[in-house]
């Protein structure tokens, strides 16, 4: 399996200590991995920048010269008041893009059916907009780039981060290609506010959608009471290529959202979708760790997440 966390280029992305999204939660995960053993039970490669025209795959141009322009002043914010404009954080958003793109191609071409990016499922980003401490979409890259480049025809895209996954929602709610599945905190409580149940895509996507809110204080055992749902629907879909967003801010205690599951429920999520993939997708999957603003958190979870892909 390929696990893409060991580069320090990758902790350039986050906005500053005082923010929630810190450029510590690369290194809070990789202490626990180390700790685990799990570096010596994976294979490492690096990061890499994502070249323009592999972004304009979903980004607008006049968008990413925006992001671009405003990284480079670095003052201001460049959405409406969650994702600051730091210097340099375009550049750190090209790295999380490309290396996602790198495990794509990784898993495309060669043995390694498997890969884990901890700094990577970007899900808010918008093709013309920033959100949501999301400067890119390197989830909705990748959805294009499997189509695009590789012409996989049936993608998932599963979310059990605690925010609905907009960015990638709305992007691809009329395209039956991407079936998505996402349980996230009800939007009366959480941002985006999005992510009704009744949202199941539009047109001639429509059923391809599942979107699961959650009521605040959601434990494990409600999440084991929604997840057959989810493999019911990708069942009926028989997806090609799978992509998990395992954001860790679902768990309990996390500074920002109201839900409260153990890590327990994110390494049934990810071993329950690896056998589903052994089953219809020759074992391609993709999980990005997403959110999550608790350090211990992030390190429980997503070794969790690793070892159940192990």
């Amino acid at each position: 399996m390929l696990m893409l966390g060991a580069d320090p280029l990758l902790a350039e992305y986050g906005f500053g200590e005082s923010h929630p999204f810190g450029n510590d939660r690369l290194s809070a995960f990789w202490r626990e991995t180390l700790l685990r053993g799990l570096d010596k039970r994976t294979r490492m490669t690096d990061s890499r920048l994502a070249e323009d025209a592999e972004l304009l795959r979903f980004h607008d141009r006049a968008f990413l010269d925006r992001m671009r322009s405003l990284s480079e002043v670095g003052f201001g914010y460049l959405d409406h008041g969650d994702t600051p404009a730091r210097r340099g954080i375009f550049e750190a958003a090209r790295r999380v893009s490309g290396t996602t793109l790198a495990a794509v191609e990784a898993i495309m071409t060669s043995s390694e059916p498997r890969a884990f990016l901890p700094i990577a499922g970007l899900h808010h980003g918008r093709r013309s907009a920033a959100a949501g401490f999301c400067v890119l979409n390197d989830c909705g890259v990748a959805v294009e780039t499997l189509k695009q480049e590789y012409g996989v025809e049936r993608i998932a895209y599963v979310d059990i981060d605690a925010h609905h996954g907009d960015g990638v929602y709305y992007d691809f709610e009329n395209d039956p290609m991407l079936a998505v599945a996402d349980i996230h905190e009800d939007g009366r409580f959480l941002y985006p506010g999005t992510g009704d149940a009744d949202e199941r895509g539009l047109g001639v996507a429509e059923g391809t959608k599942l979107n699961v809110p959650m009521p605040p204080g959601s434990d494990d055992d409600a999440f084991m009471k929604a997840w057959p749902a989810v493999l019911e629907h990708l069942e009926a879909f028989r997806p090609q290529f799978i992509l998990l967003q395992a954001g860790a801010d679902s768990i309990r205690g996390d500074p920002l959202t109201h839900l409260e599951f153990t890590p327990a429920a994110h390494r049934h999520a990810a071993k329950s979708l690896r056998s589903l993939a052994d089953r219809h997708a020759d074992g391609r999957l993709l999980v990005m760790g997403g959110g999550g603003y608790d350090r211990t958190n992030i390190a429980l979870t997503w070794c969790e997440v690793v070892e159940a892909l192990l």
